[in-house]
């Protein structure tokens, strides 16, 4: 089985930020998703991988595979093109969280915004405490 790639580490989320964020816009947008989840999740940032600034953790173990690991609850990464939120289950029953969003588009795992301000924040927020509450129900305690 291969490892997980994309693990919890020290570095520092907002060194990251400066030097990764490739415009004022995506790092003020960037530090202001990390104030927002962490009041939303309760959790502090941390860095993941090379590029996801996550928040809280849950042990998964596959449904289709001997795969398992460690994953955040919720995370984001400003990437270069949308800034990327991991904060959707995918299930059916949470579809009807995505009406109020905003402007964004949908890849297989995460949400792209072009900036914060195109999404609805009460409405993200809903969206977060229904993944928290989903993998919290399927996965037991978050750590």
């Amino acid at each position: 089985m291969a490892e997980l790639k994309t693990r919890q580490h020290d570095g520092d989320v907002f060194e990251f930020i400066n030097s990764y964020a490739n415009s004022e816009r995506k790092r003020e947008d960037s530090y202001e998703l990390v104030k927002f989840m962490q009041r939303v999740t309760g959790h502090p940032p941390k860095m993941w991988g090379p590029s996801m600034i996550g928040f809280g953790s849950y042990h998964y173990k596959s449904d289709r595979c001997t795969q398992e690991g460690d994953w955040p609850l919720v995370a984001f990464s400003p990437r270069k093109a949308a800034i990327s939120l991991y904060v959707y289950t995918g299930e059916p029953e949470h579809e009807h969280l995505l009406e109020d969003l905003g402007k964004y588009t949908m890849g297989k795992a995460c949400i792209y915004v072009k900036k914060l301000s195109d999404i609805n924040m009460d409405a993200l927020e809903r969206l977060i405490r229904a993944t928290v509450e989903f993998l919290e129900d399927k996965y037991g305690k978050i750590q």
